[in-house]
């Protein structure tokens, strides 16, 4: 059992925007967003094209929601709109969201979880609007009126418990409240899967243990769970009975040094690409990674490397890593390195997204070059090329490869989050 009454509480509001790009694209539209049929897509040109956001009547009645593909939306029904992202557009309302809720809660108060998710710790600010009900329906209202937006909010004393009790409950209610007092009635009996934090894999291994529901999981020895998983069973453990030792205020996401675990970047491609064409895409995706580790002045030692085929081929595909003895932020050793692990690890078989990652992060103070190398130039090189990219734009200056019917770096450069501005 845990005793609830040495832990902080606070006012915390989960704020979810519901599906938020097709409910900007509906108020374009002159439409209701909550009766609207809209599917917004990457690219209108490619019936393949994955769907970024349905309006809930699309979920509703033709079961199309984020990940659907376009071939699957039957256009021929004249109430149904598809249009394209618009990021920057996304972007901009996002911002002036932030903007809006700044009037309820200062500015340290939020946190921006994604473009359409915020967390908001209301604490002392019961008299100006009243309490974190009457708060979370006047910012519900705020949004409503202002953007024409409908959104949600889960209300709990920490940043999980607000997050698990939007995502199982406030998505059907409005606003909806989970205090330590309530876990085990309305979380105990949920699904894990239905759990914030709980991935594919983890659900599996949990199930190969018995554990099904997160009553399951707080029930199960927290040694055992240590003792499987390390840290990552002991907050496992302690989600179950709602406890989140993590900071209301501040940003956990922060790139700062000390919480910065790593730098990756990855690709879902726009076509079928053979083994011939992924060194173009593995240069241009360590040139990313790499440029974003010397913006933060850090370097890393271990690359991860990993692509996917294609499911049209029975999916698949693999993911390696590999040490190296000197931290490093040279983009052809990065990209060397993966393309070792490509060559060892690739079955022949059609490829469509890829991923990379540094990882194992130390400052790059420069004091750890090979000397058996001449790594000095290559190091400074890269420090180059980004200072006539900040100055000229982030196409200004590119390696061959990357002009190459294979190269991404081009059509990238045009989009915002991967998609169109």
């Amino acid at each position: 059992m845990i005793d609830y009454s040495t832990l902080p509480r606070h006012d915390v509001l989960c704020v979810d925007m519901k599906s938020f790009f097709a409910s900007v694209e509906a108020v374009n539209l002159g439409l209701d967003p909550l009766t609207a049929f809209i599917a917004v897509v990457g690219d209108k040109k490619r019936s393949g094209s994955i769907v970024l956001a349905a309006s809930p009547m699309m979920k509703k009645h033709y079961r199309i929601k984020t990940g659907s593909r376009l071939f699957e939306i039957p256009t021929h029904d004249p109430s149904i709109r598809v249009v394209e992202a618009n990021m920057g557009l996304y972007l901009e309302i996002s911002t002036a969201i932030t903007r809006r809720m700044n009037e309820f809660v200062p500015m340290e108060a939020i946190h921006q979880y994604s473009i359409d998710e915020f967390w908001l710790t209301a604490d002392g600010t019961r008299a100006l609007f009243g309490d974190r009900f009457e708060v979370a329906e006047k910012i519900k209202k705020a949004i409503l009126q202002d953007f024409g937006l409908p959104s949600c909010i889960g209300i709990g004393p920490n940043r999980f418990l607000s997050k698990v009790i939007l995502d199982t409950k406030s998505k059907k209610e409005g606003i909806a409240e989970c205090q330590y007092e309530d876990v085990q009635e309305k979380l105990w009996p949920l699904p894990i899967e239905e759990i914030w934090g709980i991935g594919r894999r983890m659900k599996g291994n949990l199930n190969r243990l018995g554990i099904v529901t997160l009553g399951d999981l707080a029930q199960y020895p927290l040694p055992l769970l240590q003792k499987r998983y390390g840290i990552m069973g002991e907050q496992l453990w302690y989600h179950a009975w709602g406890v989140d030792r993590s900071p209301v205020l501040g940003n956990p996401g922060d790139n700062s040094h000390s919480t910065q675990k790593g730098y990756g970047h990855g690709i879902t491609l726009l076509r079928d690409y053979t083994g011939d064409e992924v060194p173009a895409v593995l240069l241009d995706l360590a040139e990313e990674v790499c440029r974003r580790a010397r913006t933060a002045n850090m370097s890393g030692r271990t690359i991860h490397f990993g692509i996917g085929y294609s499911t049209y081929q029975g999916g698949g595909g693999f993911s390696r890593s590999r040490s190296v003895d000197l931290p490093t932020n040279v983009t052809l050793d990065v990209y060397n390195i993966c393309m070792d692990l490509f060559k060892e690890n690739h079955s022949g078989g059609i490829i469509r997204s890829v991923h990379l990652s540094l990882n194992n992060l130390s400052p790059d103070d420069g004091a750890q070059l090979n000397l058996f190398e001449n790594n000095e130039r290559k190091h400074q090189l890269g420090y180059v090329m980004d200072s006539i990219r900040a100055k000229y734009g982030s196409t200004a200056i590119l390696r061959a490869r990357s002009y190459t019917d294979a190269g991404v770096a081009l059509e990238r450069s045009k989009k915002i989050g991967g998609h169109r501005a």
